[in-house]
């Protein structure tokens, strides 16, 4: 049971990590598109580049990675909560690097991405969805699947069972016919040799 829990995590990971790809593409190519046709400054191509995100991010992932069916826009507002400090620290400190720094921007913007997936990853399965993990239509229709192949396995298992004890009866039954025809054989061999005894010995008193 905990070794599938442990996959299960695991999957669970895999497709936050995926999903959170595909997310950061919509927010590099959003924010290259206003970095080098508009050439506006950092922080609002990254915060427009970052809203744009977090909407693609949160609807794969409360629906596919999570399946949670808790209310949208109390998750939502808990996701908000989450943006009002990674945006505001990130962008600061983005536009810091990039622009007093001078390191490049798509540098700044890869490093607050890894940064971005690690801390949301943790914070939405341990607040925002903790406690409607696996509860929406997609989660409930898995869980009878697996439960409709286990039944399945469990009847498999115990019709093996049967099959195998009626086997064992019949060799058993065929064993104890052996048996008996060595006990009939030997008892009808020491009656034959008794009565051959007796006529060897009516003979000689003869």
């Amino acid at each position: 049971m905990a070794q599938n829990s442990g996959k299960k995590e695991s999957w669970r990971v895999v497709k936050f990590v995926l999903f959170s790809i595909s997310a950061g593409v919509i927010e590099i190519a959003s924010f290259t598109l206003l970095n080098e046709l508009l050439e506006l400054p950092y922080w609002p191509c990254y915060l427009t580049a970052l809203i744009l995100s977090v909407l693609w991010n949160f609807t794969l992932n409360r629906s596919f990675t999570f399946k949670a069916a808790n209310n949208v826009p109390i998750a939502m507002l808990k996701v908000a909560a989450f943006y009002c400090v990674f945006t505001p620290v990130t962008t600061i400190g983005g536009d810091y690097l990039a622009e007093t720094v001078g390191l490049n921007e798509y540098v700044v913007l890869g490093l607050t991405m890894a940064l971005n997936i690690t801390t949301e990853f943790l914070y939405d399965r341990f607040f925002v969805f903790r406690d409607s993990l696996d509860t929406n239509k997609l989660a409930k229709k898995q869980q009878e699947k697996a439960k409709a192949q286990m039944a399945k396995a469990e009847t498999a298992d115990a019709s093996t069972a049967t099959a195998d004890a009626s086997t064992a009866t019949a060799d058993a039954s065929a064993e104890t016919a052996n048996s008996n025809e060595t006990q009939n054989a030997v008892a009808n061999k020491s009656d034959g040799k008794i009565n051959t005894d007796s006529n060897s010995i009516s003979e000689k008193e003869q």
